[in-house]
């Protein structure tokens, strides 16, 4: 049984401690970004697919990650090269890409309602990973939102045929959606939560990763069904890096038991070390604000430069987080 089972299992039956929460590490942008999804190296060029994946590798090696998600055909060099063959982590491909989530260079894509897509078939996934993401978003649309639960319907359905197990992913919309007097994260989570009322246990998404909009809306849904539907977040994608150990902190606290890491969503200096402090926070119950000063002082063992000064990324700036924070010790 790999480590993401005894994990599940453990939350499942309300026996959660804070070792048993879950973390995904993604790699999965070249299938969204193609050739920009690699960054720029020192000297501002564009990084090599070669060197993109040297970073899954590194994350693979440090068993950090309980989750390492890819592209299929990272995955695909990964087993290749027998990359997981000493590793506890549980290997995931991406198992769909929706029009929302193409962030070419030039693209306007992320302006407009997302439409349901699947790159990659599952029967090729499978010799690889029994594992994968699925994504999706929900606008107000009735017709929209019915092609995306279809859609969703018809990769259930090939999913069990195939034998491969996946998570689900609820994304915020990049476009505004109106919902009335309601909160967006108050539509979201009854959506969520109506259309996994009709899905028999079988076919039901191992966890569901959602955005963090507070303590509220995070205990709705983890109080929900609590031993079938096992909640956390997605990666952070803005702030400093206090903001995104903070993030991690009040989640856990209301009710979240597994996070996402991104790199090219989370602006991290070090994968490996990111996780490291993330694992520090919640593990550990050290402090955000500790948590970057060790973080920093790793970096600089390790001989990498931060992005941000370390008085600069001590700092909470986004505003839902600094109003539900513990003081600083």
């Amino acid at each position: 049984m790999r480590r993401i089972d005894e994990k599940l299992a453990k939350i499942a039956a309300g026996n959660y401690g804070p070792r048993d929460f879950i973390i995904t590490f993604a790699k999965d942008a070249d299938l969204l970004r193609g050739c920009s999804a690699s960054g720029l190296d020192a000297m501002g060029q564009g990084r090599s697919l070669s060197s993109y994946r040297s970073d899954v590798r590194r994350v693979i090696e440090s068993d950090l990650a309980d989750i390492v998600l890819t592209s299929l055909s990272t995955a695909e060099a990964l087993a290749d090269d027998g990359a997981y063959l000493r590793s506890n982590a549980t290997p995931a491909v991406r198992l769909n890409d929706p029009t929302e989530s193409w962030r070419v260079r030039g693209g306007a894509y992320v302006t407009a309602q997302g439409l349901p897509f699947r790159s990659s078939r599952l029967d090729a996934v499978k010799p690889v990973a029994s594992l994968g993401l699925y994504g999706m978003t929900f606008y107000n649309d009735p017709a929209r939102d019915h092609a995306t639960l279809a859609a969703y319907t018809e990769f259930r359905d090939i999913a069990g045929r195939v034998g491969i197990r996946h998570f689900l992913q609820v994304s915020d919309p990049c476009v505004a959606v109106e919902t009335g007097e309601a909160k967006p994260e108050g539509y979201r989570n009854d959506m969520l939560a109506r259309m996994l009322a009709g899905i028999a246990r079988r076919e039901r998404p191992m966890f569901v990763e959602t955005e963090y909009h507070g303590p509220a809306a995070m205990e709705e849904l983890a109080s929900w069904d609590p031993s079938r539907l096992v909640v956390g977040i997605t990666s952070c994608t803005e702030g400093t890096t206090r903001d995104c150990l903070e993030r991690l902190v009040q989640a856990e606290k209301h009710g979240a038991r597994l996070c996402g890491l991104s790199r090219s969503s989370a602006d991290c200096d070090d994968p490996v070390l990111m996780l490291t402090a993330m694992r520090r926070v919640v593990h550990d119950g050290a402090s955000s604000f500790e948590a970057v000063r060790i973080y920093h002082d790793e970096l600089t063992a390790a001989g990498v430069t931060p992005r941000r000064a370390l008085q600069d990324d001590v700092e909470l700036t986004n505003p839902l987080l600094k109003a539900h924070a513990a003081k600083a010790a």
